[in-house]
Parts: C-alpha cells; structure tokens; sequence
C-alpha cells in the first residue's frame, strides 16, 4: 500500500512528495496539490511550445496534451529541444512526446496531430488551462471565448526574432494567495513611547493573504480604442511591443504564416505596409514603430524562447496553484534590451 499526504479528496503519494519536496517547500503542500490535479492544453511544438512544456512538466502538473499538426522540419527541429534529430517529416507533437514524457514519469503527457482549427469547441473543456503558440489572432479570440464560459484560463505567446509576448485571461474573478510579511502591533506600554506604538513588519514572520483580481478578455485587450485624448496622452508610456504584435498577427492572418527569412527582402516591405495600416486603423501614427522593427522580428531566437517560455510556465504555474500575484496581463520582451515589461491593456 502506497503511503500518502491527505487533504481532503486530493492525495499526494510519498513518491510524489519527494519529486516535489523542493517545490513544496517553496509554494506550499496545497499549491502542489492544485498543480497535480490541473490538465493543461499546449498548442504549437516550437522553439517556445518546447520551453513551456518543459516548465509544466518539471513542475508536475496532472496532464499536458502537446497539439500540434506540423511536420518536423530543419528550422523546427532547430528551434527546440524535444524532437531528436532524426525526426524529420514525422508530426512535431508526436516527435516530442518521448523526450518530454522523460522529463517528469508522474506527468501524463500526450501527442495530438490534429489540426486545434478542426476541434470542436466541447475539446477545450476538457482542460483547466489552454496554452495558445503560433496560432492565427481569431483562433485565439474564440478559444479564449470558449473558454471564458467555462471558467479555463487561457493563455498566449510567441517569439518573433528578438521579440515575445505572453498574454493570460484568468477570468473576471482570479483567486489566490499571496505571501507577506507579518505586521507586528507596537506595544501599548506607556514608557515604550510613540515610536513603539506604531506597527512594525516582521521580516522574520509570514502570512497568506487571499486576494481577487480581474482579467479582460484578448479580444477586448487588442481592440483598445486610441481616439480618446486619454488613451493618447499614455502612449509614451505604453511599449512599442504592443504595436508590433497587432502588426504580426496580422501579417500571420493574411499569409497564414510568419516572416520568413529566405523571403526577407518581399515580407519585410509587406511588414512595413502592415504596420501604416494597422495603426492608421487605430489612428495612430506610423512613427510609433520604426521602419527598423523589420530587421528583427524573423524566425525564433532560442533565448528568446527560454526567457518568453520561462515567465509564460511560470505564470500557467502561479495561475493553477493559485499562489502568488500573476502578471496581468500582457508580458513583452525584446531582446535587444535584454528586458521585459508587463502591461495591462483592456477594460478595467
């Protein structure tokens, strides 16, 4: 008989605890709880698809299904680190799953080869969090939609050249427990004076403090209306990032695919077009984003994909174990800078 850890109806087996100790001596016995028990839907087996599923099974999470119906090329098996070399022609979903089913035994990982166009909606039910790479803009709004009905948490991300993006939609009502420093009252003994009246913070000492917080949904966080004098008078604050995604997504709408290198000099002055349409769309001008935007953002950067992959496991993390404040609710990176900076854009 398998010894375990009980709390309620979830068990943690003894085996399972000492694969977690570190883990749960860091976020906790009742966050690795949630954690076990959550399935998670993965889309896009790429240089970033790779990271984050590297991240959720290491942190051992109940399931993760790697949905992917693209065949193994050069670029791609390139571009992670899953897919042995070998593999080429094979389905990338597929290709992955023994390398990634050895990172974690505990974790049920498995390979789908369908196209996530064809799934029906009731598909996405199945799962407590949805993570969306490589996929077209209205793919994302409708299963983040689907999604939001059901109370799943969505998240999305990519890597474009120097650049990335995550974004995550964790509904109108996002519970969770954030660790802080105790606060010591100060003692009321008249000859200890006002100074010790006051209330002090404890470094030594923690408590868990519940918190709520509230998402807006992808649709409305792309769909910002800039004609307002406010929404204008922020724009030096807000990063170029942000621009710049609204203009590959839609360079991925209209071509069904990425920028290319080997047809850099023809995508490049597509790009360039792109971004004088969409931001006179939005009212805005070109100059937001320099004609320079071009000479980065082709193919997937390896770091890229491993700092991007890194804050985008990490937020699937905090978000199903409930612990800690989650950005909310984009996260862009450009490694030109070799910095990151989280936004938030959408209805309050």
């Amino acid at each position: 008989m398998i010894d375990t850890i009980e709390k309620e109806d979830n068990l943690i087996s003894e085996e399972e605890a000492a694969q977690y100790d570190r883990q749960i001596r860091l976020w906790g016995l009742d966050a690795q709880k949630r954690l076990r028990g959550s399935r998670v839907l993965l889309v896009g087996l790429r240089g970033l698809g790779a990271e984050v599923a590297k991240n959720l099974i290491l942190a051992g999470v109940k399931g993760l299904t790697l949905l992917d119906h693209e065949q193994v090329t050069e670029e791609s098996r390139r571009a992670q680190f899953l897919i042995p070399v070998d593999a080429d022609g094979q389905n990338q979903a597929q290709a992955s799953l023994d390398r990634a089913q050895l990172l974690n035994p505990m974790v049920e990982v498995k390979a789908d080869t369908d196209a996530v166009e064809s799934k029906p909606d009731d598909f996405f039910f199945q799962f407590d969090a949805v993570c969306l790479t490589r996929c077209s803009k209205d793919l994302m709004v409708r299963v983040d939609q689907l999604c939001a009905s059901r109370n799943i948490k969505v998240f999305c991300g990519d890597v474009f050249g120097y650049h990335g993006y995550m974004f995550s939609d964790l509904g109108q009502e996002h519970h969770y427990v954030e660790e802080k420093p105790k606060v010591v009252k100060g003692s009321n003994e008249a000859n200890d004076g006002p100074e010790a009246k006051k209330p002090k913070v404890d470094p030594s000492e923690t408590t868990m403090a519940k918190k709520t917080i509230s998402f807006c949904s992808l649709k409305a966080a792309l769909e910002v209306d800039w004609s307002n004098e406010k929404a204008k008078n922020n724009l030096k604050r807000i990063p170029v990032d942000y621009f710049l995604l609204q203009v590959l997504l839609k360079f991925r709408t209209d071509k069904g695919r990425d920028p290319q290198p080997d047809s850099f000099a023809e995508d490049s002055q597509l790009l360039l077009q792109i971004r004088d349409d969409v931001l006179e769309t939005m009212g805005l001008s070109s100059e937001l984003l320099p004609n320079t935007f071009v000479s980065y953002c082709f193919s997937e950067m390896a770091p890229v994909c491993a700092v991007v992959g890194g804050v985008l496991g990490q937020e699937l993390v905090k978000a199903l174990s409930q612990r800690d404040a989650p950005h909310r609710n984009f996260f862009f990176f450009d490694g030109l800078k070799g910095s990151g900076v989280v936004d938030y854009f959408g209805s309050k």
